[in-house]
């Protein structure tokens, strides 16, 4: 299973109160490894997500595979992206 790995600093100047360090994408590894890897520290935050998730197209009713942080509106499983 792919798998996305996000850290961030924990930073009260920052609007939402954290500040991202690290990003990457693994392939091939479980969650068990990814937690392995990426211990909870103090001040930081960790987020695993899965790179991609299963959506469902709204013209056509088709599901597909689409990034997880794909924004709203370049999603075609969203209104935005079909009225632009």
């Amino acid at each position: 299973m792919d798998y996305t790995v996000e850290l961030y600093k924990l930073d009260r100047r920052m609007k939402d109160g954290k500040k991202l360090v690290y990003k990457t994408d693994y392939e091939g590894v479980t969650l068990d490894q990814m937690e392995r890897m990426y211990p909870v520290r103090p001040g930081y935050v960790r987020f695993i997500h899965e790179t991609y998730v299963t959506k469902q197209n709204l013209m056509t009713g088709v599901e597909y595979k689409e990034r997880y942080d794909t924004p709203y509106s370049c999603s075609p499983a969203s209104e935005t992206y079909w009225s632009m």
